[in-house]
């Protein structure tokens, strides 16, 4: 199974709000040639690390495709650039993030993000914006590298700034 995590937070020229940006970016992954499966709840969550941003729209898509793991991230980072996002400050606030969740379990050779793609992302496991939407699409989910079921990891989050968005 492929997941690809998304966030925005700041307001975009064309889509307006976040959750406009985010529900849009869906629809660019699936006329990227990656078929979009399913897709979790939107949900509002803090920034992390906690900071005077705006707060971010996230969800989960399960995709499919034929694609190679290289191939998706370059997908992804097309869309984003493609919707406006510059990578300038770690954590700083943006228009959308794209990030590879799981891809069949693979685990990218690369683990240092300033190096390039890595996956699954190295810190999804301690981001309940990211379990959560996730375990709402497959709640038999296990980290690759840690070997935990996605409920055990979500017994080490705090998910209390995490809240539903009713479509």
């Amino acid at each position: 199974m492929i997941f690809i995590g998304l966030g925005a937070n700041l307001m975009h020229p064309r889509y307006g709000e976040p959750i406009n940006t985010v529900a849009a970016a869906v629809e660019a992954i699936n006329d990227s040639g990656l078929q979009v499966v399913r897709k979790s709840t939107w949900y509002k969550s803090a920034p992390v690390p906690i900071s005077d941003q705006p707060w971010f729209v996230n969800g989960v898509v399960e995709v499919r495709t034929d694609k190679s793991s290289e191939e998706v991230l370059k997908i992804l980072h097309s869309i984003e650039r493609e919707f406006g996002r510059v990578r300038e400050i770690k954590w700083e606030a943006r228009v959308l993030d794209l990030d590879l969740i799981d891809f069949n379990g693979e685990v990218s050779k690369n683990r240092n993000q300033a190096a390039g793609g890595v996956y699954p992302h190295p810190n999804m496991h301690e981001r309940a914006f990211v379990l959560v939407p996730l375990q709402e699409l497959e709640p038999n989910w296990q980290h690759p590298i840690l070997n935990k079921p996605i409920s055990d990891l979500l017994a080490g989050v705090d998910a209390q700034k995490l809240h539903p968005i009713l479509e």
